[in-house]
């Protein structure tokens, strides 16, 4: 495809030079272990203590509220009238199409290229503890929700952290927190949420079909997304939920049957393979600092992949209709359930016993993972390009509701026409050129996400925890039935 002009590359090379550098400076922080032979970012640690501390907190809700969170996605507690705009299953959906999409195709291979199979049973770990951090921040995102002057629910760490601190007497932490988890959910859903995701599938596609790949297929392709992007967001969150919750739960599907087909097809080698990834999990190549370097690649790729800690699902949770805030928070911890512990698992077990993460043949990253269900379906290149594309579709939309949330809550609801414009016109220019420090700029912000998140919710756990008890207490005592 034809580069980008030489105005936009040295417009690219500055903003990367004096804002993206210094963010990614701080927010990637590396700490290191083993003699600086491995180094884990600081954002990451920030994320896995946040997520062990809140396991332990509410005493592995997790484990406990389980069950009874898959009773909530299917409606057996819903009751009509309830505040909101959608159901807990669109919740759920819109949350999930913001994570679920290519870092669960190329970060799992990411993360055993360096770390070796072993990382994969890190990764469902850090995703097990980050179902906690999940249950938090949603069941805050309700508690404090809004009703706008527009008629339409928001809510998310935003509210909490600024309502929620203030009850505690820390407002003026609450308000700085606030603002800064706002800006940075704004340049996130620009980046990371946005025109990665744009370029990406764009890449995929002209791969597919070479004939678009060139500047003016480029400009189309951009052009239709966004189109489509805009059809969807134009509508708010009723509309995201709608199609969200048509598109996860098909393109997950399609994805995990694909994938446990061609673990049939290699039955023989499944037992070895679970094998090989629990037993290297704790051995590890000793050039990436043994144990702790596989431990480390697995809970990296986690925290890039479900993002529990950062946030962002407490926007999407906070518009289900729901007077229990609990019975939300429980619904979300399905999500780094469904993200981690079942699409990234897959995606492990098939690269581990089709042989693909010894395979010199097959790349790393997204090629690694196409490489090793192309080893059974030679016509998987086909439906990964359309997957990345509806993958980066919803991620998109998701994201948009994410950033006009916080937009609003910054500069008022009369501005949020041109924040829906300027998305759309990033996702435009996302497949038009590699914009690689916004899309840096994008992912750091949104992990960045974290850090005053996890501040607010470990001093709001209190309330979280005593809130939790009283619901597991009513639902213990019969006091709620179920409507169905």
């Amino acid at each position: 495809m034809d580069e980008p002009s030489g105005f936009l590359v040295e417009l690219e090379a500055l903003f990367s030079r004096f804002v993206v550098a210094p963010i990614e400076a701080v927010i990637f922080f590396d700490l290191a272990f083993w003699d600086d032979a491995v180094k884990l970012p600081l954002v990451v640690v920030w994320l896995i203590l946040g997520a062990a501390f809140f396991t332990l907190r509410f005493q592995f809700v997790n484990l406990r509220g389980f069950r009874h969170a898959l009773d909530c996605v299917r409606g057996r507690y819903t009751r009509p009238g309830e505040v909101g705009e959608i159901s807990h299953f669109q919740a759920l959906s819109a949350a999930l199409s913001a994570t679920v999409g290519l870092g669960n195709i190329a970060g799992v291979a990411v993360a055993v290229g360096l770390g070796g199979p072993g990382a994969v049973f890190w990764m469902v770990a850090a995703g097990f503890l980050g179902m906690s951090s999940k249950f938090a921040e949603c069941t805050l995102g309700q508690m404090y929700k809004i009703v706008r002057d527009d008629g339409h629910v928001s809510g998310g760490a935003m509210h909490y952290l600024g309502a929620g601190l203030a009850e505690r007497g820390l407002g003026g932490l609450g308000r700085v927190l606030a603002v800064v988890f706002a800006v940075m959910c704004i340049g996130g859903s620009f980046g990371g949420g946005n025109m990665f995701q744009a370029n990406q599938s764009f890449a995929q596609f002209a791969d597919v079909v070479p004939m678009f790949d060139n500047a003016p297929g480029a400009v189309l392709f951009g052009g239709v997304l966004a189109l489509a992007v805009g059809l969807v967001i134009i509508g708010g969150i009723k509309r995201i939920g709608e199609v969200a919750g048509v598109l996860v739960p098909v393109m997950c599907s399609v994805y995990v049957l694909t994938g446990l087909v061609i673990l049939l097809f290699h039955a023989g080698e499944l037992a070895s393979g679970l094998a090989t990834i629990v037993g290297m999990a704790f051995a590890g190549d000793a050039a990436f600092g043994g144990f702790v370097g596989v431990l480390i690649q697995g809970f990296r790729r986690a925290a890039f992949s479900n993002e529990a800690g950062t946030g962002s699902a407490s926007i999407a949770h906070a518009a289900a209709a729901t007077d229990e805030p609990v019975r939300e928070g429980m619904v979300a911890l399905l999500e780094p359930f469904i993200d981690t512990l079942v699409v990234c698992t897959m995606t492990g077990l098939v690269i581990v016993v089709t042989g693909a993460w010894q395979s010199p043949e097959a790349g790393s990253g997204i090629a690694m993972t196409s490489w090793a269900f192309e080893s059974v379906f030679p016509w998987f290149r086909y439906v990964l390009s359309v997957a990345a594309i509806l993958f980066a579709f919803s991620t998109m939309i998701s994201w948009s509701y994410y950033g006009e949330q916080c937009w609003v809550q910054l500069f008022g609801l009369r501005s949020i026409l041109l924040y829906k414009v300027i998305f759309l016109l990033f996702a435009w220019t996302g497949a038009i050129f590699a914009a690689d420090a916004v899309i840096a700029f994008g992912d750091a912000m949104i992990l960045g996400m974290a850090f005053p998140n996890v501040i607010g919710v470990v001093l709001l756990s209190g309330k979280v925890s005593g809130a939790l008890d009283d619901y597991l207490g009513r639902l213990r005592s019969g006091e709620m039935t179920r409507t169905r």
